[in-house]
């Protein structure tokens, strides 16, 4: 019994921290992908401090061999010279020089061998934390996306296709308005034929439209006198 309360005890506790997990995922890989980044910073000053040691190393490597070189030319004007004994000093310390020389470039080899390795692994590295953080922005997105659904309810949802078909009969409304607007400057600017006309008429161009007291005078006057 008390095993099992024992396993109970577990089970539950595992799945608390599960839930824990859940709830708080997004916060959690984001300080994950913090440490991760703090870790490859670290990983690319341990290369470039590698590199500067190799180069310290080839740089040791070059005065070893030149002085390598000078110590063997007068080694050799030595011997010319019949001084046997300086050319038995300077071989000694030839020979104390090539075995610096040779660990300097053994050294050298193993830096470069590393180096190269490093490098590798924090390309790797990168990518891979690249890869994190875009996987970071798409599970926000995708976590702002649900927590808005879930958030609004249906009805709110709903008013979205209200707002849609309110918004198309706004926008037809403002859209007959406009035509109505440009209707109506057309016909403002189209000439008047009435006004035109009477236009014509007083200019003497064909009948008056208007009589005047005159023309009636001299009907009535036509009438009074038929004989004339």
């Amino acid at each position: 019994m008390f095993k099992q309360i024992a396993t109970l005890i577990r089970g539950r506790a595992h799945e608390a921290e599960e839930a824990f997990g859940d709830r708080h995922a997004l916060p959690i890989l984001a300080q994950q992908i913090r440490d991760a980044a703090r870790g490859v910073e670290s990983a690319r000053r341990a290369v470039a401090l590698a590199i500067a040691q190799n180069r310290l190393e080839k740089e040791n490597a070059e005065r070893l061999s030149a002085r390598i070189d000078d110590l063997e030319a007068r080694a050799i004007a030595a011997l010319e010279k019949g001084r046997e004994d300086l050319a038995t000093e300077a071989a000694a310390s030839i020979a104390r020089l090539e075995t610096e020389l040779q660990n300097a470039r053994q050294v050298q080899a193993e830096f470069t061998d590393g180096i190269d390795r490093l490098r590798q692994a924090v390309r790797q590295s990168e990518t891979r934390l690249a890869a994190l953080r875009r996987g970071e922005r798409l599970a926000e997105a995708r976590d702002r996306t649900r927590r808005l659904s879930r958030d609004v309810p249906g009805n709110d949802l709903a008013t979205l296709s209200d707002a849609e078909a309110t918004l198309a009969r706004l926008e037809t409304r403002q859209r007959e308005a406009e035509l109505t607007a440009e209707a109506l400057v057309e016909l403002e600017d189209r000439p008047d034929p009435t006004a035109l006309a009477e236009k014509l008429a007083a200019a003497g161009c064909g009948r008056p439209l208007i009589t005047s007291a005159e023309d009636v005078l001299e009907r009535l006057r036509a009438k009074a006198n038929p004989t004339l």
